[in-house]
């Protein structure tokens, strides 16, 4: 192997835990609440995005449903073929978009707002369309990506994941979710042999 594939690897560690730690520094209690308080309140969480942003909404929508907050991946090309049927006046839909200009994106903001779907943006860009058309806004921060060429979605990544599990964790509180109720929607694999000794 390389030295330099090393010192990449190396690297790598150090650039995500610095963007973490940036996270938590620039953690924002007033934005961070509103969100919690759309999403306790909705009887329905959509969650859109594209790419790398895509993949992570897919598990920002299992999250809640983990802690039972009806939630489902509503993709950017199915969104306008009828998808955002599924989301009803008093639900949430939240985007994710780093630089908050994702063409497939505004489609869907302009149809939650005709519907009165709450809208949660998280991105870099606070002045971006999706940031100016949501209700709350969440501000992503990355130091740059891991690769060579700062171009992979590998930290913007890590950023957005951090992001979902701090609103769960709030969540959690805010509801006061019980393990109790994990247990019986989580009785398969190793966790669920451990919740339901």
């Amino acid at each position: 192997m390389k030295k330099e594939t090393l010192e990449a690897a190396k690297n790598a560690f150090v650039t995500e835990s610095e963007c973490i730690a940036e996270l938590g520094r620039r953690f924002d209690p007033e934005a961070y609440g509103k969100a919690v308080e759309l999403l306790k309140n909705a009887p329905r969480i959509g969650a859109t995005g594209c790419g790398h942003s895509g993949i992570m909404c897919c598990h920002f929508a299992h999250l809640m449903c983990c802690i039972e907050r009806p939630a489902r991946f509503i993709s950017p090309a199915e969104a306008v073929h009828g998808a955002t049927g599924f989301l009803q006046e008093g639900d949430v839909c939240l985007f994710a978009s780093r630089g908050g200009k994702t063409a497939e994106l505004l489609p869907i903001m302009d149809i939650c707002k005709k519907k009165g779907v709450g809208t949660i943006t998280v991105t870099e860009n606070t002045d971006s369309p999706l940031a100016k058309g949501a209700d709350v806004v969440l501000t992503q921060y990355v130091n740059r990506e891991t690769d060579r060429y700062n171009c992979q979605g590998t930290t913007s990544t890590t950023s957005l994941g951090v992001i979902f599990h701090v609103l769960q964790t709030m969540l959690i509180e805010e509801t006061d979710f019980q393990n109790e109720q994990f247990a019986l929607i989580h009785p398969a694999g190793a966790v669920g042999a451990r919740l339901n000794k």
